[in-house]
């Protein structure tokens, strides 16, 4: 299938509309049409109802192989890109809210060159990689201590283990367990929690203690740690949070650390290939 189809009719599938799709892409309502009836003709099968626009069975089907199909492609040409370009100058690096560590950020600053740092979900670390938008990835999760983070298949290399640290629960100010040694989490079910980018789900919560609970006392939707920290310490909800972070109570049980992994592509000669080397 022509990966140039396939990135139409995905689009068109997204915004419900050929000339929503067109606007997006810069092609023409017809010309939109027409890639989409290519596409149908190759497979012999419609692909789309056009009133209103959605995808057939066979498009519900193909739209699960496109994402991946359409990243291993972008993945592909950024790999020869490198390869015939050499080492590079600059330095791309993108990482999920909690997983640029102090020994990280140390690693990234010997290299005296320019660096360029964005936050990104969990997922998107990964797609990036794979697809060649950043040349070093960094993401981070809780895990058993040396169990390896459950990453999305998108088509980049496993994850390498570059740091494990405690978690810790961030209570609010002057709360009765502040003074515990350690708290198990199935004994915190029935509290409020935060839910934020920067902190674990209250889904994750509920699989790591295999108990129910765990509200949701406060949305927020940003990944500013200090946010966080400051609605924690108002009450506005518990979250765990790394032992580097903030001060807390250790997590006791069950028995996990929070854990941050490197991804890559094949790298060349020059300070990606440098800092991965010093980290894994």
């Amino acid at each position: 299938m022509d990966p140039h189809l396939l990135r139409t009719f995905v689009t068109v599938v997204h915004w419900r509309s050929f000339s929503a799709a067109a606007e997006e892409l810069g092609y023409t309502q017809s010309a939109v049409s027409q890639q989409i009836a290519a596409l149908e003709a190759d497979l012999g099968l419609a692909l789309l109802h056009r009133r209103p626009v959605r995808p057939t069975p066979a498009g519900e089907r193909l739209l699960e192989h496109a994402g991946p199909l359409l990243l291993r492609h972008r993945a592909a040409r950024a790999d020869v890109l490198r390869a015939a370009t050499g080492p590079i100058e600059r330095l791309s690096v993108v990482a999920s809210p909690l997983a640029c560590t102090p020994a990280i950020a140390r690693s990234l600053a010997r290299e005296r060159l320019a660096v360029t740092l964005r936050t990104a979900g969990r997922e998107s670390v990964a797609e990036q990689i794979a697809s060649g938008a950043a040349d070093l990835g960094f993401v981070d999760g809780i895990a058993a201590p040396s169990d390896p983070l459950r990453l999305p298949d998108a088509g980049s290399p496993a994850g390498v283990g570059v740091a494990e640290e405690e978690l810790v629960v961030v209570l609010p100010t002057g709360h009765p367990l502040s003074r515990r040694r350690g708290l198990a989490l199935a004994d915190l079910a029935d509290a409020l929690w935060l839910q934020a980018p920067a902190a674990v789900s209250v889904e994750r919560l509920r699989e790591l203690s295999g108990v129910g609970g765990f509200r949701v006392g406060f949305h927020y939707d940003g990944e500013d740690l200090r946010t966080v920290l400051n609605l924690a310490a108002a009450g506005h909800g518990l979250t765990l949070l790394p032992s580097s972070v903030t001060a807390g109570v250790p997590l006791s049980a069950p028995r996990v650390v929070h854990r941050v992994e490197m991804l890559h592509s094949p790298l060349a000669a020059g300070p990606a290939a440098a800092v991965a080397g010093r980290l894994g």
